[in-house]
């Protein structure tokens, strides 16, 4: 198919180029229909080129070939324990059948290829079903040049670390450990060599997030699907009651597209309207701390509201320990499992595992919400914000042995996390305490009991690195407790903590084809939601790393099977 920039009327229009929508637009184009994506931003890719690109996806053909024990069983059990009413059982059941036949299908027609991240532990591994195992795959590197000049349109990747170096999502968890393991140097050679052959190749490797991106744009280009960049959703299109096209600000122009099959909203979430977020979710918030991109402010979810679209779940978001710094908050995820480190409040107490998931960590800034017996918080944050500000302390031994965030081990911290506020450093806690604002002798105690319970090895409140999942991002040579450690080595550092998030819980209620649905049940004709824009299949609950992106990516493809099974005349031939 050859597609001219002022061609208006498709079968499939799908706005946002993320994850979900470009599989969404792949898959409808390979059942035959035309297609055309359009997307807010000057880059493609979303908040999955920003991410580490891992999928939470059950007994996919990754994780057959890898040997593991997954099993339908297992995974319907887990599903359900951990998202409990939150999610209707016929999304959750669509979200495990769709996942395994979504990867088939990516992998058949874009050069990505997976890989198993072993001992990447489901977020809940002791739950019925929980595989400690885990259940995530990954995208392998990919050579920038597969894309040819779109390689300038990909989104920045996430801040990383060690940037410029092709990690992983397995690379960086053993590089963390370089200054520890064996194994840690042995990888960090290994990508050296990775990074070091492709330089002399002439390639720029790609990996993470912008591997999955770049792998899933490059299908829609072999496959004649045209991209539309800096083109706005601005509302929707209807005759009676379906969905039949799209109003596009592209270039400062309006522009009215047709699409005769159906349109699907990929086009995230709306972490980043403030006035959504103060009206809706948990105070205090900020859309400063969110972390997905800054298009993401809702324009696809409200266009479908006014086109008589039900929501759910809007109160909460995927919550994560964030670093408040300016134009670029930064999650926190193996700095608080790593020993010699331990989170507290304005009273200097701990409140939470640091080591759990990370929603949870999130949520918990907000107080006791409510929790289910090995499993998440499976209402929305509760209490009155009482553990913040909150502060992540460690000590020198925890700079001189792991990294934090792209900093090297021993690195100092940047300048500009002083001035703005986000870290304080002192030669003992009670100056430490002093300088934050919070009781000298309830952080001494606190630390205190820390020390001793990584003696002992056992953490008496709660029982971080207990589980598989606590222990991924801790330190096999630190003993009896991978997660805990001593902090007494100055100067000591306090950084402070926010609950940010990766994108919002709540969005466009859907059924398991990903249909738009109104209030009273029945979908809307013509329109479908995948991604953050809509309600997620897995309710409140994250059940292991991965699991939105996989959602999304899962729902996208459900999407577009469901606008070509339509019993109407293609206008294309089927591409094969």
């Amino acid at each position: 198919m050859t597609a001219t920039a002022d061609r208006l009327s498709y079968d499939v229009i799908v706005a946002g180029c993320g994850a979900a929508g470009m599989t969404a637009a792949l898959t409808a184009r390979r059942r035959g229909l035309s297609v055309l994506v359009i997307e807010k931003a000057e880059h493609f890719g979303g908040a999955a080129a920003r991410s580490p690109g891992s999928l939470w996806l059950p007994n996919n053909e990754v994780l057959r070939a890898a040997g593991t024990a997954d099993s339908p069983e297992g995974a319907q059990e887990y599903l359900a324990h951990v998202a409990g009413h939150g999610a209707p059982a016929g999304l959750r059941r669509a979200r495990l059948h769709g996942g395994p036949a979504m990867v088939e299908f990516v992998r058949r027609h874009t050069p990505l290829s997976f890989t198993w991240s072993p001992e990447h532990s489901d977020c809940y591994p002791d739950a019925p079903g929980g595989a400690p195992w885990g259940r995530s795959v990954g995208p392998a590197p990919l050579a920038a040049g597969v894309l040819g000049a779109e390689a300038e349109r990909l989104a920045p990747a996430g801040p990383h670390s060690y940037p410029g170096v092709p990690l992983t999502q397995d690379d960086s968890r053993m590089v963390n450990l370089v200054t520890r393991h064996p194994l840690g140097f042995v990888r960090r050679c290994e990508v050296t060599v990775r990074h070091a052959a492709a330089r002399l190749r002439g390639q720029r490797l790609l990996t993470m997030g912008q591997a999955l991106a770049a792998g899933l744009r490059e299908g829609l280009t072999s496959a004649g699907v045209p991209v539309w960049l800096n083109a706005a959703l601005v509302g929707l299109r209807a005759s009676g009651d379906r969905v039949t096209g799209v109003e596009v600000l592209r270039d400062g122009e309006t522009a009215s597209l047709t699409a005769s099959r159906g349109v699907v909203l990929a086009c995230g979430g709306f972490e980043h309207n403030a006035r959504m977020r103060q009206a809706l979710h948990r105070q205090p918030t900020n859309a400063d701390w969110a972390a997905g991109p800054a298009e993401n402010t809702g324009d696809g979810l409200l266009a479908a509201v006014r086109a008589g679209a039900a929501v759910d779940l809007m109160d909460d978001a995927w919550l994560a320990p964030v670093i408040p710094l300016a134009g670029e908050p930064r999650i926190c995820r193996s700095e608080l499992a790593t020993p010699g480190s331990v989170v507290v409040d304005a009273a200097g107490h701990r409140f939470v595992n640091e080591a759990a998931p990370h929603v949870d960590v999130g949520r918990a800034m907000y107080g006791p919400g409510a929790r289910s017996r090995s499993g998440p918080h499976t209402g929305p944050a509760a209490g009155p914000a009482r553990n913040l500000p909150a502060w992540l302390i460690i000590d020198q031994r925890h700079r001189d042995r792991y990294p934090f965030g792209a900093l090297r081990p021993r690195a100092p911290f940047p300048g500009a996390w002083h001035t703005q506020g986000v870290l304080r450093r002192a030669s003992s806690l009670p100056d430490l305490a002093e300088r934050i604002g919070i009781p000298a002798d309830a952080l001494c105690a606190t630390v205190d009991r820390v020390n001793r319970f990584a003696q002992d090895g056992v953490d008496a409140d709660f029982g971080r690195g207990a589980n598989a999942h606590d222990r991924y991002y801790g330190d096999p040579r630190n003993q009896p407790n991978p997660c805990l450690g001593r902090i007494s080595r100055p100067p000591f550092y306090a950084v402070r903590l926010v609950p940010g998030d990766f994108g919002v819980t709540g969005g466009l209620r859907i059924d398991a084809h990903a249909r738009v649905l109104r209030e009273d049940g029945t979908p809307i004709g013509g329109l479908y939601a995948a991604g953050d824009v809509a309600t997620s299949p897995t309710g409140r609950a994250y059940p292991g790393p991965g699991a939105v992106l996989g959602s999304a990516m899962t729902f996208g493809h459900l999407a577009a099977l469901h606008l070509a099974a339509q019993e109407e005349r293609s206008r294309d031939p089927v591409v094969t």
